[in-house]
């Protein structure tokens, strides 16, 4: 169960990253929650891979 989990976490996280490339920003935040929904299930702690561009977003 848990290797399906990160396996689904990765999943999302790459789909994450595809729609923000492809200026899809709904379907970015759908797949980062999904993502972050995971980390919590599966209790991986694996740190947010979008920190560095909420911490820019911040500073502008």
């Amino acid at each position: 169960m848990i290797d399906r989990l990160r396996h689904e976490m990765d999943e999302a996280e790459r789909k994450a990253w595809d729609s923000l490339a492809r200026y899809k920003f709904y379907m970015f935040g759908y797949w980062a929650a999904q993502w972050v929904n995971l980390n919590r299930i599966g209790e991986f702690k694996r740190p947010n891979p979008w920190q560095s561009l909420v911490l820019g977003a911040r500073q502008r």
